[in-house]
């Protein structure tokens, strides 16, 4: 009973929490007089207009977003028994784990990028900002810890604290990788239909793939190159394709449901 309601607790305080916000922003999206296709949201929206305390909002939500991977990874932690390396988060073989972590995001990235595009043609894809146009100087570090935070704040949740926690009340590999998949989607719902399906499949390959090596530093590092590869590379796919990534002409955009979210 105790490991349920901790659970619970880590799910409502993280990404559980974020994942209810984005299926109410996507429902609220849907019941819009404009088409999905014709919204957009934000990844890494400004937070103040005055550069240095956006910066430090900035910073400061990274910092609260990593202390909630630090917050599961001490749940994780037995006398004995070291929490980081029982996941895989830890730096033994990194060229190996970066090797399959480039890998991975090549093969979870391109597909991804083409189910959005699809999901842009069909209107049922929110057109998702993923970095500001108006970029300075402290643009690119700030976006590098944005995608970092995202990458081990769903990876370390989603999988490592998740899968040992399911397996611990007796839960089956499968089971355990269709569910974490499914709130990875969720997770994501208030981009639209589109990434619904990208993120789902996402949690699929993750968790199959963790249930293979039993390592999540490579997830980690996949989750991370696939951002910054969004969040660094959305201007000049704004310049290249302005009908799929460029701003919409549409109302306010839809709220984000989370600051850790992806």
């Amino acid at each position: 009973m105790r490991l349920r309601w901790e659970i619970g607790i880590v799910l409502a305080v993280s990404v559980g929490q974020a994942a209810l916000y984005s299926v109410l922003a996507l429902v609220r999206a849907l019941l819009r007089p404009a088409p999905l296709g014709d919204q957009q949201t934000q990844l890494n929206p400004s937070r103040d207009q005055a550069a240095f305390w956006d910066v430090l909002y900035q910073v400061l939500s990274v910092f609260f977003g990593l202390a909630l991977v630090a917050l599961v990874v001490y749940l994780l932690w037995e006398p004995g028994s070291n929490a980081l390396r029982r996941i895989g988060l830890d730096f033994r073989g990194f060229g190996r784990d970066a090797g399959r972590g480039i890998l991975l995001a090549l093969a979870i990235g391109v597909p991804g990028l083409a189910l959005y595009a699809i999901g842009r043609a069909l209107g049922i894809t929110v057109q998702v900002q993923a970095s500001p146009l108006d970029a300075a100087w402290w643009t690119v570090p700030l976006l590098l810890l944005a995608a970092l935070r995202a990458g081990l704040t769903e990876e370390v949740i989603f999988i490592g604290y998740l899968f040992d926690r399911l397996r611990r009340l007796g839960w089956g590999w499968w089971s355990i990788i269709l569910t974490t998949a499914a709130l990875r989607a969720a997770y994501h719902a208030y981009q639209g239909i589109g990434p619904i399906i990208g993120n789902f499949v996402m949690g699929v390959a993750f968790g199959w793939c963790y249930r293979r090596w039993g390592r999540v530093m490579p997830l980690v590092i996949a989750h991370t190159v696939i951002d910054i590869v969004a969040f660094i590379g959305y201007p000049l796919a704004v310049a290249l394709w302005p009908g799929l990534f460029g701003p919409v002409p549409a109302p306010s955009p839809s709220p984000t449901p989370s600051p850790t979210a992806s």
